[in-house]
């Protein structure tokens, strides 16, 4: 039972109640740290975990050849790292000089933080990430570090990050998507468009008589390739011939898939030139490869109703149209 309150205004002349009430505030001082130590622990764990509860950040390590080859293991740093089931990942290529473009991409329809990709992937099935190599400039090098504590979205690759290296990246992404997600679709999309998630869901989700299927526009736009495609299994003998690579990533991506007999689906709403109820990707076709000025444009296409709010169009409206 806990001592009365009285005790603490006993007689000052007994040395008993004195010592007494030296040994209650010893207690309490004692008890009032380890209660402050405690709360600052528990605390800092929360913080922790409130920011982060499992790190969504990959780093992915291959083989160093030029050739864009695997190592044995598949390329893979983590030998028992187990493969995600998601129906699509998103990797967002993106570059050391697009800072601007991702920083407007997590204003708009990316969620810039941790909570809000993984509410993200819940309802839309959809993994999505920014796919970035590596660099000899330390200055660059330590900026990306900074945004991947900050963020927590991105997928690394060990590869160096030029433009005339783009289609040996892109081979390394679907490789190390592989590795890590058991996906219906990978899926390849630039940093300067406008998406809409939620549609391109209801894209990849639709019934198709073809287990070998390559969508996209057939003149620009997101590249998706079928998981049972055997080229970019990291085990199949496919990996160890020598792909013809062209200068350009998606032509050469295109030339392996038509190679390979695959079957093609020309998707338009994948290349709009503007904002309608059936567009999943938007870019200004045909001034520039993407959107121009895409910093600026995709604030200001976010902010019309008619590209972030409209709803989707029932699917035979979509066929009339």
């Amino acid at each position: 039972m806990p001592s009365s309150p009285k005790l603490f205004y006993a007689r000052p002349s007994s040395w008993n109640s004195h010592r007494s009430t030296a040994l209650i505030l010893c207690l309490l001082v004692g008890f009032s740290c380890f209660i402050f130590g405690f709360v600052a622990i528990s605390w800092r764990g929360l913080g922790n975990k409130c920011k982060y509860g499992k790190p969504l950040s990959v780093s992915v390590t291959w083989d160093k050849s030029s050739t864009g080859s695997t190592s044995k293991d598949g390329g893979i740093s983590d030998e028992g790292q187990k493969r995600h089931k998601v129906m699509g990942f998103v990797g967002i290529q993106t570059g050391f000089g697009s800072t601007g473009r991702r920083r407007s991409l997590r204003q708009t329809w990316f969620p810039s933080d941790h909570q809000g990709l993984q509410r993200l992937e819940e309802s839309t099935g959809l993994v999505f990430r920014f796919v970035i190599g590596r660099t000899s400039d330390r200055s660059k090098m330590s900026a990306l570090r900074k945004e991947v504590s900050e963020y927590d979205d991105f997928l690394l690759l060990d590869i160096e990050e030029e433009y005339s290296k783009l289609p040996y990246k892109t081979l390394a992404f679907f490789k190390a998507a592989y590795a890590l997600y058991e996906s219906d679709f990978y899926v390849k999309a630039d940093d300067d468009i406008y998406l809409r998630p939620d549609r391109l869901s209801l894209l990849l989700a639709k019934e198709r008589p073809h287990s070998q299927t390559y969508l996209g526009c057939m003149k620009k736009g997101p590249v998706f390739t079928d998981p049972k495609l055997k080229w970019y299994e990291p085990h199949s003998d496919l990996l160890g011939k020598d792909f013809r690579m062209f200068s350009n990533e998606d032509v050469t991506i295109g030339s392996w898939m038509l190679a390979m007999n695959v079957n093609h689906e020309d998707s338009k709403e994948l290349c709009h030139a503007e904002c309608m109820p059936s567009s999943i990707a938007v870019w200004d076709i045909p001034k520039c490869s993407g959107l121009c000025n895409p910093e600026k444009r995709m604030l200001e296409l976010h902010s019309k109703d008619i590209c972030s709010k409209s709803s989707t169009l029932p699917a035979d409206e979509e066929e009339e149209e």
